[in-house]
C-alpha cells in the first residue's frame, strides 16, 4: 500500500491510498491524518479510488480522524469507492458519517461550496 499527501487550494489536504487497507497498513493511514490534523489542517479528502479492501482497522483510523477533524471544526470527506467499498461502508452505516463523493472534483467541488 502506499499513501501519498498533497495541499489542494483553500487548506485542504489531499490523502490518496493506494492498495489493501488492513492491519499491516492501517498504521501508516493513521500517522499521516494524525499528522495533517496535528498541524491544523482539518479539512482533509481521502482518495480511495485505488484501495481493493478495507477492513475494520482501516475503517476505524478514518472515522477516528474523521472525529478529530470535527472536534477541529474540519471534516474528513471520502471519494473514489469502488462498488464493494461502498457495500462496506453502507453495510456498517458510515455513508450516513462520511460526505461520500464519486471523484476527487465532485469531493472539491463540495468544499469549496462549504466554505
Amino acid at each position: 500500500m502506499a499513501i501519498q499527501q498533497e495541499s489542494l487550494k483553500d487548506d485542504v489536504w489531499l490523502v490518496r491510498v493506494d492498495g489493501r487497507l488492513d492491519q499491516s497498513q492501517t498504521p501508516t493511514l493513521e500517522a499521516v491524518l494524525n499528522q495533517l490534523l496535528d498541524d491544523g489542517r482539518a479539512t482533509v479528502i481521502v482518495d480511495l479510488s485505488l484501495v481493493s479492501y478495507i477492513n475494520s482497522g482501516g475503517l476505524r483510523s478514518l472515522v477516528s480522524a474523521w472525529r478529530r477533524a470535527r472536534q477541529q471544526e474540519g471534516d474528513v470527506l471520502l471519494c473514489g469507492l469502488n462498488d464493494r467499498l461502498q457495500e462496506v461502508f453502507t453495510m456498517v452505516g458510515f455513508d450516513k458519517v462520511f460526505q461520500i463523493y464519486p471523484t476527487l472534483t465532485a469531493a472539491q467541488r463540495a468544499v469549496k461550496k462549504g466554505k
